[in-house]
C-alpha cells in the first residue's frame, strides 16, 4: 500500500491533468514557487495540510478526496474544473 504523501502526490499530478493547470498555476493559488511545487510533486518536499486544504477548495473537491489518491480525486472533481 502507498503512503498518504505517495497517494497525495498522485492525486495533485493527476487533478492537474484533468484541470490542465501547470506547477506554475498552482504556484499562483498556493503563493509559492513554481519549484516549490515541482519539489513537492518529486518527493523531495512535502504538501502539507494547509496546502491540501487549499488546493482542495481550488479544485472544489474535498481534502479527503486529494488524501484517497489520483482516482477518488479525479472522480470528485465538479464537471466544470475537469477539462480534459
Amino acid at each position: 500500500m502507498s503512503s498518504l504523501s505517495d497517494r497525495l502526490r498522485a492525486a495533485v499530478v493527476a487533478v492537474m491533468f484533468q484541470t490542465g493547470e501547470s506547477q506554475r498555476d498552482l504556484a499562483t493559488v498556493l503563493g509559492i514557487s513554481q519549484g516549490q511545487v515541482s519539489r513537492r510533486q518529486s518527493g523531495s518536499a512535502a504538501w502539507s495540510l494547509d496546502q491540501c486544504d487549499v488546493l482542495a477548495a481550488h479544485w472544489g473537491v474535498d481534502a479527503l478526496d486529494l488524501l484517497a489518491g489520483p482516482t477518488r480525486a479525479c472522480e470528485a472533481l465538479p464537471e466544470r474544473n475537469a477539462v480534459r
